[in-house]
C-alpha cells in the first residue's frame, strides 16, 4: 500500500511583500480549518434548539446609525465603537450588540402585535475595546429576543432555552447566574439615594470593589439597617437560602417582589429538569439602566468571561416607538468554543468529502461522475492531476485538508477507491458508481 497520509508543505516561492498584507489587526483573527468545521457545526446545533423554541430568524445589517446604539440603549460607550461617516456626513457604527437592532426591527416591523415575538439571530459584533483586556474586538454571537411577554414564565422559558443550548453544544458542567435589577433599585428607594450615589455604588458592585464599598456607604447619611443592606452584596450569591437571607435585608415591596420573581423562575426551571445548573446573585450589575428586571449570566472552566449574557429590557423598545416587555439573550460562540476546547467536547465534524482526481483524458467520465455524486448529495473535490505532482501527494493533501477519500481514474471506466480514513484501497468501474 502507498497510503502517506502527512507529508512536509512544499515550500512557497518567496515574494516580497509587506508583511502587515498577511496578518489581521490587532482584536481580530482568522479561524479556518477543523476550528471553523466545529464552530459552524456548533452554531448550527444552537440555532436548532432556538428553532426547536419556534424562534424564527431575523437578520440585521452590520452597520446602523449612531443612535441606535447609544449608551441609553446600553450599548458599548462611544469611544469603544467603530464609527464612520456615509457621504450624507450621518454617523454610522459597526454593531457593538445585535439587541438594540433587533428591537428597532421589531418596532418597525411588529408595530401592532401584542401577542409574543420569538426571534433569533446569528451575526458577528464589533467592539473598539482597549488593547490591555486580550478580548477579540470582532465576535460571533447567537441568540434570541422574546418579546411581548412579562411573565416570569418567559424569564424561566428564556433561561431554560439557554440551558438547552449549552448541553446542545456537548457542555455539561456550566452554571447559569440568575439576578434580579429591581432588588437593587428597591434598595436605592428605601435608602432614597440620589443617582450619582447609586451610579458609584452600582460601579463598586459591578467591580467587586467590595472594600471600596463598604467605605463609601458608610460616609452615607442613611440608615444602619440600609447600610447592612448595601455592604451585603458580597454575599449575596448561592441557592434558595441566599433569597431568604436577602429577603430579611429589606423591606420595600419592590425588592421583595424581586425576590419573589426569582424564586417562581427557579420553581419553573424545576419543572424542566434544570435546577442543577442555576444560582443566584443579586449583585449581577452592570453600568447602564438596559436590563429592567432577571438578569443572567452563563459560566464555565476554561474562559475568562461568560459565555451567554442576558435578561429583561422592558424599556429598549419604548426609545424606539413599542411599548413591549421583553428578555433575550446572546451566546458568545467566540468564548464557547474555547470552553468547548479546554473541557475536552467532541465535536463531530463532516469528513464525508471526496477528492475525484483524474487525467486529462479522463474529464468527460470524471466529470460525469463528479454530477452524479454531487446530485446524489454528496462532497465532492474535482481536480485534474498536475504533471508537478505525484498521486501520492493527492493523497497526502486529501488527508490533510480532511477528506475521507480519493477517487482516482485509471482509465476510462477503471476507478481506484482509495479510503484516507481506512487507509485502504480498492477497484471499481465507473458504471458500477453511476448505477
Amino acid at each position: 500500500m502507498r497510503l502517506s497520509l502527512v507529508r512536509q508543505p512544499r515550500q512557497p516561492n518567496k515574494v516580497k511583500m509587506n508583511d502587515k498584507l498577511l496578518h489581521t489587526p490587532d482584536g481580530v483573527r482568522d479561524i479556518y480549518g477543523i476550528e471553523c468545521k466545529k464552530k459552524l457545526k456548533i452554531v448550527d446545533k444552537i440555532h436548532h434548539v432556538l428553532e426547536l423554541f419556534s424562534y424564527q430568524d431575523i437578520e440585521t445589517p452590520s452597520f446602523e446609525y449612531f443612535d441606535i446604539f447609544n449608551m441609553d440603549k446600553g450599548s458599548a460607550p462611544s469611544n469603544e465603537m467603530y464609527k464612520f461617516f456615509d457621504r450624507n456626513n450621518n454617523t454610522l457604527v459597526l454593531r457593538p450588540d445585535l439587541t438594540p437592532s433587533v428591537a428597532r426591527c421589531v418596532a418597525k416591523y411588529y408595530a401592532n402585535e401584542e401577542l409574543p415575538i420569538r426571534l433569533c439571530y446569528k451575526g458577528n459584533t464589533f467592539t473598539n475595546a482597549p488593547l490591555h483586556q486580550g478580548k477579540l474586538n470582532e465576535c460571533t454571537q447567537i441568540g434570541g429576543e422574546l418579546v411581548n411577554d412579562d411573565s416570569s414564565a418567559a424569564d424561566a422559558e428564556a433561561i431554560a432555552c439557554v440551558i438547552s443550548c449549552l448541553k446542545a453544544s456537548g457542555l455539561e458542567e456550566f452554571q447559569i447566574e440568575i439576578g434580579e435589577i429591581e432588588f437593587f433599585k428597591g434598595l436605592i428607594s428605601e435608602a432614597g439615594l440620589d443617582l450619582d450615589t447609586e451610579n458609584k455604588i452600582r460601579d463598586y458592585i459591578h467591580i467587586k470593589n467590595f472594600f471600596g464599598l463598604s467605605e463609601f456607604v458608610e460616609t452615607l447619611d442613611i440608615s444602619s439597617e440600609m447600610k447592612l443592606a448595601f455592604t451585603s452584596f458580597e454575599t449575596l450569591f448561592g441557592g434558595l437560602d441566599m433569597l431568604e437571607r436577602a429577603r430579611g435585608l429589606v423591606s420595600n415591596s419592590t425588592s421583595l417582589l424581586a425576590i419573589d420573581r426569582m424564586e417562581k423562575v427557579y420553581h419553573a426551571l424545576t419543572n424542566y429538569g434544570y435546577e442543577k445548573y442555576v444560582g443566584f446573585d443579586l449583585g449581577m450589575l452592570n453600568r447602564y439602566n438596559y436590563y429592567t428586571g432577571i438578569v443572567f449570566r452563563g459560566y464555565t472552566y476554561g474562559t475568562g468571561d461568560a459565555i451567554v449574557k442576558g435578561g429583561r429590557y422592558n424599556n429598549l423598545l419604548a426609545q424606539f416607538g413599542k411599548n413591549a416587555a421583553s428578555v433575550g439573550f446572546a451566546i458568545y460562540v467566540d468564548e464557547l468554543m474555547m470552553a468547548v476546547s479546554r473541557n475536552k467536547v467532541e465535536v463531530e465534524v463532516d469528513y464525508s468529502n471526496i477528492l475525484v482526481l483524474y487525467d486529462i483524458e479522463y474529464q468527460e467520465n470524471a466529470i460525469k461522475l463528479t454530477t452524479s455524486l454531487r446530485n446524489k448529495g454528496k462532497k465532492i473535490e474535482l481536480i485534474r492531476k498536475s504533471s508537478k505532482h505525484t498521486v501520492d501527494d493527492y493523497i497526502a493533501y486529501a488527508g490533510n485538508m480532511h477528506l475521507s477519500g480519493v477517487y482516482h481514474f485509471k482509465s476510462e471506466e477503471d476507478i481506484e477507491v482509495i479510503s484516507v480514513i481506512n487507509e485502504t484501497t480498492a477497484s471499481i468501474k465507473l458504471g458500477d458508481i453511476l448505477h
